[in-house]
């Protein structure tokens, strides 16, 4: 990989992590009954830890 490749990719993971905690946080800040009638968090989310995808 170039020096230009990996940069690109590093700024890409880092915009998709902001993105999903962006998300995260505005789903958690909903009212609780909302966030039920949309199914969040799914009960297979709620009882496993998150994971980070490490595939280049």
């Amino acid at each position: 990989m170039s020096i230009l490749s990996t940069i690109s990719y590093l700024a890409g993971e880092y915009s998709r992590a902001r993105t999903r905690y962006q998300t995260e946080r505005a789903l958690r800040s909903l009212p609780f009954e909302v966030q039920k009638d949309i199914g969040w968090p799914q009960s297979e989310d709620a009882s496993r830890p998150a994971r980070r995808n490490t595939e280049h």
